[in-house]
């Protein structure tokens, strides 16, 4: 089940949402509002369970070898979590149904917000660390499209590419703190390193880890000095504003450091670290926020400030500061979702968010300015609402932590940073919706009224829990905090915290009490000639500021990229070989330098002559190659003939599968390369000085003979082999006597998996190349013809039997892979060549006419096809508990045919055959096609 949460908007709502918005607008958001909401009451369901279990664990094996697995696990913390994101989701659905005109895309928005949702609901799931870092970044590429929305705005593509960077580079550097963390503990499974702190805590590489980690959770949540990606992203439509602030992305550097606090708390580094950047970020941010002249800028600022409130209670540790933050993750979540709606409401109707243009609406907006005056008095963190409750608790923690000059320090800072916030708020209600002195701007619109029941619904609810929460907290959220922060905290014994609004006059309340009258003047002295002018921090901060540090950053790399390039990129293929050719030279000598090498005892093997003699044949094509090689069609030819000759020294060395694969790709591979080289002039220049050419030579001759030798020396070396387990478990574990199928398909399948990857991938790129030198020149006019043209009626009568008998041998050769030489591999570039004598016997257009490949298109499919075949075909074995890929095999007995033995991994090939017909096919087909190309510069000719 909680996979399936997961998966619903992953798959189901990405994709529904596209399907349903061709019949209707209502039901694409009604469809996006049911799938959010199902989530939120699937995780609802798990309640009972919760409070009898104290957390449900579901594992599902992918690689267990490499400690990836997809272990899922729900407590209290990644329920509230998770609830708030669905929740606080469903609300956000709702609201931008009504907020987005019909001229922009819903059901962009809503797959990518449930993108969004499925990755951050990832996060609040995972038990498994590289799995988070998964959904992490998944979360950066989300937002990074949710911000770049509108991409013909600059302002949005340029929010986006900052968000994506700061955080990208984030998640980079807590992938190795979590490396590190799975290699002193063995184990990268979240519950399991929680009783593995003191082990962790000790080791040396504790402080990287634990920079590595707080950078990743310091740029996600947009802290000090991180803090400038998030106010950029404001170009975002203002939906994407509301969820990214409140229940979101900046949330999860918060939730991790709450997971992970376990293994963190006691470490002075970590309290002293975290504790004084979020004190910063606290104060910085609370302070540029009253500044800010728009309206989304203001609560972007205003969001930072309070992600630093949370952070420092953190970094402060005890559990009654990690009680207070959780429950100002709650309060912050309800009244930031309803500010941000509002701010869009505001836009929606006055057509601005410019506080400069903006005054004196309430008139207009009455219910609008009730439920901003709420949600502002909880963002103020005014009494009898939850704001308030969650402000004392920050303050009473703060008193608790620190004494001395210290405790002095932070009490007036956190006081400073209430009067700010106080001070901001009062500018988003009181200057927006009271204030009607002169000196602002006339609106852009004139008809301004109150939006639709839609747009204030969700609003109007969430601002009814900040006052419900703020009146009676002790039956609203008390149980909550208490049952996430003992979750939180690994349950360790603490006394339960009491959540009420009065606790008598203490520092706490003195502080609060001085916050609000302080904001409340601060405010009117700013305002006193009617607004609030923009103050220039440059002067002050200077170079120093966090955007122009990441613009030096960026343009300094970008210098430097530019310099290495234009020192090492001079055209010269001849130049990149050699220096690739000696680094790899001197990566094999560095390590043999102090190494004995002497030649081992193990008793040799006498060569069968015919295996000499095909060696001496060898040798002499590649010398002929070497000879000839200015001559492209020749050296085709020649290297096809060396591919000849390694099949025959295969077939003497007793290796028929290795055989197999060398003459199919080596047939195959010929006929690409004679294809390619015909765009090309059949003679290459001499352009090698005599001194090059020495020099090339005697590099040669070094690294041939130099890993000749140590070849030599491995080989006489005694060692043990592991090939007598694939030897003895091919069979029971695999179900194949074939022993470097079982190998292909079963032990390494994951491998395998990856390489028609690479060859998929690989066929398509090719497809994109030719499509980009069309897309930038003319038909060439030289009279040359790349496609192939229809043979004589004699040789296309005779070829039409070849297709059918290659596709009897392919299909025998593909059904008896598994226990004899074959597979699926090798019957896919059968059937790929029956297919390429197809095109030379009925010409390429015939040919695509007759199996509708519409120049390639259909290959495009199948390498598709086969690789969801071999993918599904690996996730089948998850509904029997096993590992990805893992093969199963049975012997049946049907009344005619006898005993069949059939094996799972004959599906995978399946997927192999297809995929490697697909590419090789594709590969051909964009080959023949070029004559519709064309490159730049003069085209070349077909002689010399």
């Amino acid at each position: 089940m909680l996979l399936i949460i997961i998966l619903l908007p992953l798959i189901l709502g990405t994709t529904l949402v596209w399907g349903l918005d061709k019949i209707s607008r209502a039901i694409t958001a009604i469809a996006a509002i049911g799938i959010s909401l199902l989530c939120f009451v699937l995780l609802a369901s798990y309640l009972p369970t919760l409070q009898q279990q104290g957390a449900i664990l579901y594992q599902l094996n992918w690689l267990p070898g490499a400690g990836l697995n997809l272990d899922l696990r729900l407590d209290a913390l990644s329920l509230m979590f998770a609830m708030l994101i669905s929740g606080i989701g469903t609300l956000i659905f709702i609201y931008a149904y009504y907020y987005l005109s019909e001229k922009n895309s819903l059901a962009k928005l809503y797959s990518l917000l449930m993108l969004f949702m499925a990755a951050m609901l990832g996060i609040s799931l995972s038990n498994n660390l590289l799995l988070l870092l998964v959904f992490w970044e998944l979360t950066s590429i989300s937002s990074f499209l949710l911000v770049g929305y509108w991409q013909r705005y600059e302002a949005a593509q340029r929010g986006s590419r900052m968000a994506l960077t700061i955080t990208g580079l984030g998640g980079l550097c807590m992938l190795g703190g979590f490396i590190l963390l799975g290699q002193i503990t063995g184990t990268y499974q979240i519950d399991q390193l929680f009783a593995k702190a003191d082990l962790i805590q000790a080791s040396p590489y504790f402080v990287p880890i634990l920079l590595l980690i707080l950078v990743g959770a310091f740029t996600k949540s947009a802290q000090f000095p991180f803090h400038f990606w998030l106010p950029n992203a404001m170009a975002a439509p203002t939906p994407v504003s509301a969820y990214l602030h409140s229940a979101t992305m900046v949330k999860a550097g918060i939730f991790l450091l709450l997971r992970l606090s376990p293994i963190f708390v006691g470490s002075a580094m970590f309290h002293g670290l975290v504790t004084t950047i979020g004190l910063i970020t606290f104060c910085m941010g609370a302070f540029f926020a009253i500044f800010k002249e728009d309206l989304k800028g203001l609560l972007a600022y205003s969001t930072i400030s309070h992600l630093g409130l949370i952070m420092t209670l953190i970094g402060i540790g005890s559990p009654l500061a990690i009680a207070a933050a959780i429950f100002h993750i709650l309060n912050h979540a309800t009244f930031k979702a309803s500010l941000f709606m509002i701010a869009g409401i505001v836009d929606h109707e006055t057509g601005t968010r410019d506080l400069r243009k903006l005054s004196g609406i309430w008139q207009f907006l009455p219910i609008t300015g009730t439920l901003t005056m709420i949600a502002c008095a909880a963002m103020a963190g005014v009494p009898f609402t939850n704001g308030f409750i969650s402000k004392e608790m920050f303050f009473t923690e703060l008193l608790h932590s620190q004494s001395g000059i210290i405790l002095g320090l932070i009490v007036a800072a956190a006081t400073m940073a209430g009067i700010f916030a106080v001070t901001y708020s009062l500018r988003m209600f009181h200057g927006v919706f009271l204030d009607q002195k002169h000196g602002k701007q006339p609106l852009p619109k004139s008809d301004i009224h109150e939006p639709g029941k839609g747009m204030l619904a969700p609003v109007a609810l969430l601002a009814s829990l900040c006052l419900l929460v703020g009146i009676a907290p002790a039956f609203f959220a008390e149980d909550i905090v208490n049952i996430v922060t003992t979750a939180t905290v690994a349950h360790t014994a603490f006394d339960p915290v009491h959540l009420a609004i009065w606790h008598g006059v203490n520092m706490p309340l003195i502080m609060s009490i001085t916050a609000l009258l302080g904001g409340a003047l601060f405010y009117f002295i700013l305002a006193k000639d009617g607004r609030i002018r923009h103050i220039d921090l440059d002067p002050v901060l200077g170079k120093f500021r966090g955007l122009i540090l990441f613009d030096l950053f960026l343009r300094s790399l970008l210098l430097t990229s530019r310099k290495i390039k234009k020192n090492t990129e001079t055209g010269s293929l001849q130049r990149y070989l050699f220096t690739i050719l000696c680094f790899c030279i001197l990566l094999v000598l560095l390590p043999l330098y102090d190494s004995p090498l002497q030649q081992g005892n193990r008793e040799l093997i006498h060569a069968p002559i015919i295996a000499i003699i095909f060696w001496f044949i060898l040798i002499s094509a590649c010398w002929m190659m070497l000879w000839f090689h200015h001559e492209r069609i020749k050296a085709v030819l020649i290297s096809g003939a060396v591919g000849l000759v390694v099949t025959l020294v295969f077939i003497t060395l007793s290796a028929p599968d290795l055989a197999l694969t060398q003459i199919t790709v080596d047939t195959v591979t010929t006929v690409l390369l004679l294809m390619s080289l015909s765009l090309l002039p059949q003679l290459t220049p001499y352009e090698s000085k005599r001194s090059q050419r020495w020099r090339d030579a005697i590099l040669a001759i070094i690294g041939g003979l130099g890993l000749g030798w140590l070849t030599w020396l491995v080989l006489t070396s005694e060692h043990q082999s592991i090939s007598w387990f694939f030897i003895q478990q091919s069979l029971p574990l695999g179900g194949g006597s074939n022993v470097v199928n079982v190998i292909l398909v079963d032990f390494r399948g994951f491998d395998t998996f990856g390489e028609i990857t690479v060859l998929g991938i690989a066929a398509i790129g090719a497809l994109c190349m030719m499509d980009g030198m069309r897309a930038h020149g003319t038909t060439m006019t030289q009279g040359l013809t790349y496609r192939f043209n229809p043979s004589p009626l004699m040789v296309r009568i005779t070829m039409s039997w070849v297709l059918p008998l290659a596709m009897v041998v392919s299909l025998y050769i593909f059904l008896r892979g598994h226990n004899l030489p074959g597979g699926g591999f090798i019957a896919g570039l059968i059937t790929a060549m029956a297919l390429i004598i197809q095109y030379i016997a009925l010409g390429q257009d015939e040919a695509e006419r007759r199996l509708k490949a519409n120049s390639g298109r259909l290959y495009e499919i199948w390498i598709g096809v086969g690789l969801c075949i071999a993918g599904i075909t690996g996730m089948a074995a998850w509904a029997w508990e096993r590992p990805f890929l893992t093969s199963a095999h049975i012997h049946v007995h049907p009344a005619v045919i006898g005993e069949l033995h059939l094996a799972s991994a004959a599906a995978f090939d399946v997927g192999v055959y297809i995929t490697v017909v697909g590419a090789t096919m594709l590969l051909i087909s964009i080959l023949g096609d070029s004559r519709h190309s064309s490159m730049s510069g003069p085209v070349p000719e077909n002689k010399p």
